[in-house]
């Protein structure tokens, strides 16, 4: 077991680290969802079956929380907001399985790793993909490891279930290797980051913004980035009984998202600026973390879903997850996803 590492002096990345526990954070694990018929100005029923929407985020910084649009959107209506943060998208997901989150944003891999568990979950919408240089497997920067064939036999640190437990596999899988000729370990970002400063292990994948600090402040070298893998994009994925009982709470939702993100592509710099307090990382780091991020949503189409299935076949056949799964029965019908995704990104 690796032990934390603990320096004599706080530097950026014990700052970040302390900022992202989720203990910090007060999360409600009492609320009870009503089932009601709110009366928005005009004395029309609104249709939601609940007064509350808990949504869950993720420490690398949520800019949708941060702009507090769908907080405007929904309190006219007689519906509140709680936000969750979360160490990762399996974190995350697993809130979602004991009914502590209704809607949250994750990458492509752990709603596989949640399905495979029994989640009951629904694909509400997918995020726009990235070039996928956010994210990469990173050495020591005179690590003799040079090549993704030099892993072989050596200690790797990444967080299961995680987007960056696909990069490793398909990195593997280039480079000639097999996910059993590594020693895989999977700790949380602050754990892993802690091991990684302290040279104890050999390898880390991860994503921004752990990626870029270590870059900028520990000279960290990109042994394979996510550039041509990590494509696919993740998703906001939706309890599917708040998903089927609240279909027009849900597009309001995915619709104030996808604003948030459109504003996002056009003003960079201001996002920037937004996620400083919340993030405590220096601006140029955070600028670096921002241009290689995308914003906005797209809608769940055929296409993207046959790109999963293949992810999941993927970790069923290197044996990560229990059973093989089909991502259809996390899918919505054609009708249900017609009454929840806005235009605004429908035709996109």
């Amino acid at each position: 077991m690796i032990t934390p590492f603990k320096q004599p002096r706080v530097n950026i990345f014990q700052r970040f680290s302390l900022f992202l526990l989720p203990g910090l954070l007060t999360i409600s694990t009492t609320l009870i969802s009503c089932s009601v018929e709110t009366q928005n100005s005009d004395n029309k029923t609104t249709g939601f079956n609940t007064k509350v929407v808990r949504m869950g985020y993720q420490s690398s910084g949520d800019i949708v929380k941060l702009k507090g649009l769908i907080e405007k959107r929904l309190q006219p209506l007689g519906v509140s907001v709680e936000w969750a943060q979360f160490a990762a998208g399996p974190q995350l997901m697993e809130a979602m399985n004991v009914g502590r989150v209704d809607i949250g944003s994750v990458g492509e891999t752990p709603p596989i790793f949640a399905q495979a568990a029994g989640t009951s979950l629904v694909y509400a919408a997918s995020n726009k993909p990235t070039t996928g240089k956010g994210s990469a497997i990173i050495v020591q920067n005179n690590s003799p490891i040079r090549t993704l064939a030099d892993l072989k036999g050596k200690k790797v640190v990444f967080q299961k279930g995680s987007a960056s437990h696909y990069l490793l596999i398909k990195a593997l899988e280039e480079g000639g290797l097999r996910y059993s000729d590594i020693q895989a370990l999977s700790l949380p970002p602050s754990e892993a980051r802690d091991a990684f400063l302290q040279r104890k292990i050999d390898a880390w994948v991860t994503w921004d913004p752990y990626l870029a600090v270590a870059q900028k402040k520990a000279n960290a070298r990109v042994l394979r980035d996510g550039s041509g893998i990590a494509t696919q994009g993740g998703y906001y994925m939706a309890a599917r009984k708040f998903t089927t009982e609240n279909p027009k709470l849900v597009r309001l939702i995915l619709e104030e998202i996808d604003n948030t993100g459109q504003w996002a592509e056009k003003n960079r710099s201001e996002v920037v600026k937004l996620l400083i307090p919340q993030l405590k990382i220096d601006q140029d780091i955070l600028t670096t973390m921002v241009e290689r991020r995308t914003f906005g949503l797209r809608p769940i189409t055929p296409q993207i879903m046959e790109n999963q299935q293949k992810i999941a076949d993927l970790f069923a056949k290197e044996k990560v997850i229990p059973k093989p799964i089909n991502i259809k029965e996390a899918m919505l019908t054609s009708e249900q996803y017609a009454a929840i995704t806005p235009e605004t990104i429908s035709h996109k």
